[in-house]
């Protein structure tokens, strides 16, 4: 379980951080044009989007996506009785802003990772709240097996 939380606050921690640093150069990049970086996409990923700048995409990336991972790791980091639901929320927080994106910007391999560490964050809160257990998993083939030996009997799954 350790191990398992470990790489949930680091997880946590790389997507904060980058995020974070994302949505600043965003917001800069927006505000003074001339400190623009090559982290900024061209403003023609914009067309048919509800957004003429990077700046609500940029406090939109800052807040939402880092401020949700940010506070999921310092929740997971103290214990807090809250870290499962709130590391959930930021999991679902960076896969919609992946997923959103995606409809406007063409594909990148930044987008495959950030969609794989927002499933990996997921998958690990699932199992600190120990709902892929081993032990409480039943195999189809135990069912089936079971199933054919005794016919009438019911059996629990």
């Amino acid at each position: 379980m350790r191990a398992i939380r470990i790489a949930l606050m680091t997880v946590q921690s790389f997507i904060a951080i980058t995020a974070a640093l994302g949505g600043v150069a965003l917001i800069v990049g927006t505000l003074l044009p001339s400190l623009a970086t090559v982290f900024m996409p061209p403003l023609d990923y914009l067309a048919g989007s509800p957004f003429s700048s990077y700046l609500v995409p940029g406090l939109a990336l800052l807040l939402v996506v880092g401020g949700t991972q940010a506070a999921a790791l310092l929740l997971t980091l103290t214990r807090s009785p809250w870290s499962a639901v709130t590391s959930a929320l930021a999991g679902f927080a960076c896969l919609a802003w992946i997923f959103v994106q995606m409809i406007y910007i063409p594909f990148s391999v930044l987008q495959l990772v950030y969609a794989a560490l927002g499933g990996i964050e997921l998958a690990l809160t699932m199992l600190t709240l120990g709902i892929w257990d081993q032990r409480r998993v039943t195999h189809r083939s135990t069912f089936v097996a079971a199933s054919r030996s005794e016919p009438g009997r019911t059996h629990r799954v």
